[in-house]
């Protein structure tokens, strides 16, 4: 998945300090981040990479996270005429390598979003400041406090003996096979997810749900939790067509290949192909 980054080690510890020459710059703009021309790799700015910038640009950079010994910054401004760089779609954090350098990049935009939906108090609307230890904007007026929001949202492979449910999405660019989904409401446990999400989507009860694996997902500043479950008794299929255009049992054998490697989602399809394999 995105996040298997081995053996290059991931730290996303606090410790705000200035950016070194040698420290990446991540600059979005929208859907979109400054990586270099070259198509055939994903390369990000160092600070001395970059054409133009003035001192206001290292002073203001926050400090995102660590992988190895490269520190990793958010900056907001970068002068327009970049030689060796260009703005690019996020997308290409899907199609692109190296591994750690797209997951870097996922995860900074996910940050990027944050810090740019909360430049203000929802209470009293006061401008919010950062703090000093820990990741966090207050705000001096009301003392409100502002932490990164993770939305936890349910993977879900229902199988039928050798069979599993896949799905597509209704009006989605994304129009692959996927597992059911759906976010955890106020008020209910993750299991109590998977029953209502699938019971909504597609009016199946299920049966005998087991937790198998997270992941965090940066484009939708997520976090996914898969869960296998069996369906419970035999009914038909009534789908939700404002959520989904198709949902049908696929026999393993005809359960679609990973290439990308990323997805939680796809993942988990390929571990109940191989298990029913064997």
């Amino acid at each position: 998945m995105i996040q298997d980054i081995a053996p290059h080690i991931f730290s996303n510890a606090y410790a705000p300090k200035r950016p070194e020459a040698t420290s990446y710059a991540l600059y979005f703009n929208g859907h979109t981040v400054l990586a270099g021309k070259d198509s055939s790799t994903l390369r990000f700015p160092r600070f001395s990479e970059l054409n133009g910038i003035e001192e206001s640009v290292y002073e203001k950079a926050i400090y995102l996270f660590a992988i190895d010994n490269d520190c990793f910054y958010l900056v907001h401004q970068v002068p327009e005429e970049q030689p060796e760089f260009e703005l690019k779609d996020i997308g290409l954090f899907r199609t692109s390598g190296p591994r750690h350098l797209a997951f870097a990049g996922i995860t900074g935009y996910s940050l990027y979003k944050w810090y740019d939906n909360h430049q203000f108090c929802s209470h009293c609307g006061a401008k919010l400041v950062h703090h000093e230890k820990e990741r966090m904007l207050h705000c001096q007026t009301c003392n409100n406090t502002e932490y990164p929001k993770i939305m936890p949202a349910v993977i879900i492979a229902v199988t039928n003996g050798n069979k599993i449910l896949l799905s597509k999405y209704a009006n989605r660019e994304y129009t692959r096979y996927a597992l059911l989904a759906g976010f955890t409401e106020i008020g209910e446990s993750v299991e109590e997810t998977v029953k209502r999400e699938v019971m909504e989507e597609v009016g199946l009860a299920v049966k005998n749900i087991r937790y198998y694996k997270s992941q965090p997902w940066g484009f939708d500043s997520n976090l996914l939790l898969g869960y296998f479950c069996e369906l419970a008794e035999e009914e038909e299929i009534h789908l939700d067509e404002e959520e989904l255009s198709v949902a049908e049992w696929v026999d393993y054998h005809d359960v679609p290949e990973d290439r990308e490697k990323l997805s939680l989602t796809h993942e988990m399809m390929t571990y109940f192909k191989e298990q029913r394999r064997r």
